[in-house]
């Protein structure tokens, strides 16, 4: 199944969409409107329609082809509407309940970038630029150049994203520039904001943290030669990340401090997410990892028939990924034991996005799929 040549999979840089958006203190919300939400944890901690016990029921509620292949593009999910890029260049609007296309637009270049939703905009990178449109009719607001390759993240009003070699700060109503911070290679992952504080990784081999008011350098720590493409994950004080040096890092999210690693058997493109004190992440040693989120104890591996450079969701005690073996996975939290899984029609590179008891996914075949219990 590993039909991805290296070369083509350096251009994924971890495109998913980005989970949910900021939520007031003792509010709920179900659903995934950034890839990993803004802080990066990919857990939907609202979910409580799926679970171990009826996961294993999952049907295909739709499926909808989306012009070309969904590669790396993770669906985002908001008020009701479903978003996901396509290599066909567009960019799809979709009604979360039966599929059915609302608006699409064309931004001319492939979209791997997976959407963020904010305040009533869908906010993606064509590779060429960053363009933010009226989430409800699809409308331009405002395109920022260059663009990147990497998924933006919303926080506080704040749009950051990858272009270049550079992190850029933008005002998220107007587009402006606020300040931009110049790595020394193509900045690929997809930024995490927690605290105050932008984490992100650079082609250079480094991951940074950045003031996010300001764009000030506050640390960098070296992890490898050649980056890759996750993006950090910052809970509780620690940064997690994968490297290309086939380890997983936790480091001092002050300091950059390294506290542990975990070496897996290959490339670790995956991006982590984070729940209940575990981290869960791929590699394209074919396995699936959770990890004690304190000492990075392997705690369970699941091993799938190829590549996991998507990133897993969690809800509810499932943990959810896709396969270079063509299957969506939903696997037991606590133990790793696989409860379900779906074959699509080619790879599954897109993260998957859960929320309302639906599993939503992109896969190389070209489709968008909603996955739910009847």
């Amino acid at each position: 199944m590993k039909r991805l040549s290296i070369s083509i999979l350096i251009l994924c840089a971890c495109f998913g969409p980005v989970a949910w958006g900021q939520q007031p203190a003792g509010k709920c919300y179900n659903h995934w409107a950034q890839f990993h939400r803004y802080n990066m944890q990919r857990w939907n901690r609202c979910e409580n329609v799926l679970n171990v016990n009826n996961v294993g029921n999952l049907q295909l509620k739709w499926s909808y082809r989306a012009g070309y292949q969904v590669e790396y593009s993770a669906p985002a999910v908001a008020n009701g509407v479903v978003y996901v890029g396509s290599m066909d260049g567009n960019l799809y609007a979709l009604k979360a309940g039966t599929g059915s296309k609302l608006w699409s637009y064309h931004a001319g270049d492939w979209v791997r970038s997976s959407p963020a939703v904010a305040n009533g905009v869908v906010y993606f990178d064509s590779n060429n630029n960053l363009d933010a449109l009226n989430a409800r009719t699809g409308a331009l607001l405002w395109s920022h150049s260059p663009g990147g390759d990497s998924s933006p993240t919303v926080a506080n009003g704040v749009v950051y994203v990858g272009g270049g070699d550079n992190v850029y700060a933008l005002e998220a109503s107007t587009g402006a520039t606020l300040w931009s911070y110049t790595t020394g290679s193509f900045v690929t992952s997809s930024p995490a904001v927690a605290n105050g504080v932008v984490y992100f990784g650079s082609e250079d081999g480094n991951v940074y943290a950045l003031d996010a008011n300001t764009g000030t350098l506050l640390w960098s720590y070296r992890i490898s030669q050649q980056y890759g493409y996750s993006s950090p994950a910052v809970v509780n004080g620690v940064v997690y990340v994968g490297s290309f040096d086939h380890n997983v890092y936790a480091l001092n999210a002050k300091t950059g401090a390294k506290l542990w690693s975990y070496l897996t058997g290959d490339v670790v493109w995956s991006s982590p997410a984070v729940a209940n004190g575990v981290v869960y992440v791929g590699s394209i040693d074919d396995n699936v990892y959770a990890l004690n989120a304190r000492t990075g104890a392997l705690l369970w591996s699941y091993t799938t028939g190829g590549w996991v450079y998507p990133s897993p969701a969690v809800a509810n005690g499932v943990v959810y990924v896709g396969s270079d073996d063509y299957n969506v996975y939903a696997l037991n939290a606590k133990t790793g034991a696989k409860l379900w899984s779906y074959t699509t029609g080619a790879f599954v590179a897109s993260s998957p996005a859960v929320a309302n008891g639906v599993v939503y996914v992109g896969s190389y075949d070209g489709k968008a799929y909603a996955f739910g219990v009847k």
